[in-house]
């Protein structure tokens, strides 16, 4: 029986526990769900508390505010201080605040005491009645683990926020923040939670809780304590563009906007409206008449700021802490790119490549090139250098790639090439013991000879290889060079009969020119067609140096014979031999016979010898001519 009872008081203890643990979890709980910032637009701030800011050591608080002892450097448990600079002495502390809370510098630090209680207390006043308000404070634990002084890291701090009535007996709202464990860097951590004042009431009382105790850890600094209204979250748009930057181009300015206030009624049963104005963002100016959520503005033409207050109640809209306020709509203007400025025009020799056409503008532009001044080719895109194909002159335009908000008027570049003509390399011939003249064949620049000479022209007499460099004044050059060969030698070594042509041969091969009148000369030694007679042939060079002649007799031989009595070329008989007082023609057959022989002028033969007609074979000729050289050779008989 006994046995019975006490396991029956086991159970009941056990449940009694699990009961309390519930419930403390369930206010835990619900303590943290009363944490929370305001969602919608806030006012300007009722209470700001910054501990004075700045560096160094500030004042101490009012006894009435804290019942922590005030001290300079590094506070004990139970001791506060008021400063920037800290980790001195407890050099398990972070050294100093980072910059991510609002205004920097000085903060509350408080080594809580041995016993979890208030370290806090301050009354705020300048309420507005019936208004919702946000109350929020930066926290940061001060303890840096990485010192290893505290066992687990450290005690973790942990604190309750309360707002009380101006009468500190109604407890309006209250909260606990979670536990803010230490950090190997230093940290803030925001809180918030939002309250509604009463009708008729005009301040409330904020008390901050310990809820940890004193040891190792749990030390901590405040900083940025607020309190400001809270309103329906409120957003500005316009033309169906909202946000906070509402972007214009110069070019479409002036202009009249249409701005609405769209209130999410997530706070206010009821809204009314005060549109303000303000040309830094800072200094704000109610514009009369204008209480409605839909605001035409007066013509816009330089950047501008707007938002827009709102109030459950008319009377609140008097006073920015009684109101919220939309964030800024900052109307800015874009201007339209400045022209790119150009590094100047580009030069270039004609026989180098094309340099870069170079232009500059403000990083955030986009460069474009073009053929014209306006309109024409896009030749290249988004570059500040362009490398043109031929010369002329090329066109760089900016623009703004992200507002689209036109381009500048564009900046010319000129390309210039050398107008220095190429020139050709000769060759040329020199006579004997003569004197040419090599010219560079352009006026009005600078010259260098290989010789060292420094005019357009120079005079030689011997053959070789000259160059010239021509040079411009920008410094750019081209090149000619002249090869001087010696004039070949003209000397006859013959002149033949060949049928009706007549052929000059030269002693050596060269440049010649030939003649049979020493007037009319041509570059081919062969003449056709000439008629039997007494000649000269003449030889000279291409330049003129020397001509040679030699007196020739052409006698115009036939090459065969048919005699066949049809009229042509039936017998064997020379033309020309009459020009000579005295001549003598021979035939033989191919063994040396002689067939016939008479005086030249006389000559005829018809291929008959001794009465019989001889075969068709080659036969030979000798014919002799007084004060001529002897002609021998041979011609066909064909039957």
């Amino acid at each position: 029986m006994g046995q019975h009872l006490s396991v029956r008081t086991a159970k009941r203890s056990f449940s009694l526990k699990y009961i309390l643990a519930f419930i403390f979890f369930f206010f835990l709980q619900n303590s943290f769900a009363q944490l929370g910032f305001c969602s919608g637009s806030k006012g300007d701030p009722i209470f700001h508390e910054n501990f004075g800011g700045g560096s160094g050591t500030g004042s101490p608080l009012s006894p009435e505010i804290t019942n922590y002892t005030y001290v300079t450097g590094d506070p004990q448990d139970g001791e506060y201080t008021i400063s920037d600079d800290i980790g001195n002495e407890i050099t398990s502390w972070h050294q100093g605040f980072p910059d991510t809370n609002i205004s920097g510098g000085r903060a509350l630090v408080v080594n809580a005491d041995f016993t979890a209680g208030r370290f806090y207390r301050k009354e705020i006043t300048g309420l507005c009645e019936s208004t919702t308000y946000e109350f929020s404070a930066f926290l940061m634990n001060v303890y840096d683990p990485d010192s290893n002084d505290c066992e687990a890291g450290g005690i973790p701090n942990n604190v309750r926020f309360e707002i009380w009535d101006e009468t500190d007996t109604n407890l309006i709202k209250a909260g606990d923040t979670p536990n803010i464990n230490a950090t190997s860097n230093p940290e803030w951590n925001q809180f918030a939670l939002t309250f509604r004042s009463e009708p008729g009431q005009e301040s409330v009382i904020l008390k901050m809780f310990n809820n940890g105790e004193g040891g190792c850890g749990n030390d901590l600094a405040i900083d940025d304590i607020i309190f400001r209204s809270c309103g329906d979250l409120t957003t500005v748009s316009s033309d169906g563009q909202s946000g906070d930057d509402f972007y214009l181009c110069q070019a479409d300015t002036p202009i009249r906007l249409t701005l609405v206030a769209n209130a999410d009624s997530s706070v206010y049963q009821q809204q009314f409206y005060q549109w303000q104005i303000s040309l830094n963002g800072e200094d704000w100016g109610d514009i009369p008449g204008a209480n409605s959520n839909i605001y035409q503005t007066a013509q816009i033409n330089e950047p501008v700021f707007y938002r827009i207050k709102v109030a459950e109640d008319i009377i609140n809209l008097n006073s920015n802490v009684c109101s919220s306020a939309s964030d800024a709509f900052h109307v800015q203007i874009i201007q339209t790119p400045e022209p790119p400025l150009s590094e100047g025009n580009v030069f270039a020799c004609q026989n180098e490549p094309a340099p870069a056409l170079k232009v500059t503008a403000e990083s955030n532009l986009l460069i474009n090139w073009y053929d014209a001044e306006t309109g024409g080719n896009l030749l290249a895109e988004n570059t500040n250098t362009f490398f043109p194909v031929s010369p002329g002159v090329y066109y760089a335009e900016a623009i703004d790639p992200i507002y689209e908000c036109g381009a500048s008027q564009r900046t010319a570049v000129r390309f210039t090439r050398s107008n220095l003509p190429e020139l050709e390399d000769e060759v040329i011939k020199i006579c004997p013991e003569s004197t040419l003249t090599l010219s560079a064949g352009i006026s009005g620049y600078d010259y260098e000879w290989t010789g060292g000479e420094t005019t357009e022209s120079i005079n030689i007499n011997l053959p070789g290889i000259y160059s010239v460099k021509v040079i411009s004044p920008e410094g750019c050059f081209t090149s000619k060079e002249f090869t001087v060969n010696p004039t070949e030698i003209a000397e006859i070594q013959e002149v033949k009969s060949v049928g009706e042509d007549v052929v000059i041969y030269p002693v050596d091969q060269g440049d010649f020119l030939y003649s049979l009148d020493g007037n009319n000369f041509q570059t081919s030694p062969i003449f056709e067609s000439v008629e039997a007679g007494i000649y000269t042939g003449y030889i000279r060079d291409t330049e003129g140096c020397s001509i040679v002649s030699l007196r020739f007799a052409h006698i115009v031989i036939p090459r065969m014979i048919t005699p066949n009595n049809d009229g042509y070329n039936d017998r064997f008989e020379l033309r020309g031999l009459e020009f000579f007082d005295r001549s003598e023609i021979r035939i033989f057959d191919r063994y040396g016979k002689l067939l016939i022989q008479d005086n030249g002028a006389n000559f005829t033969w018809d291929g008959v010898y001794n009465g019989r007609d001889l075969p068709a074979d080659d036969y030979w000729y000798y014919i002799s001519i007084d004060g001529m050289e002897n002609k021998t050779g041979h011609f066909s008989l064909l039957r």
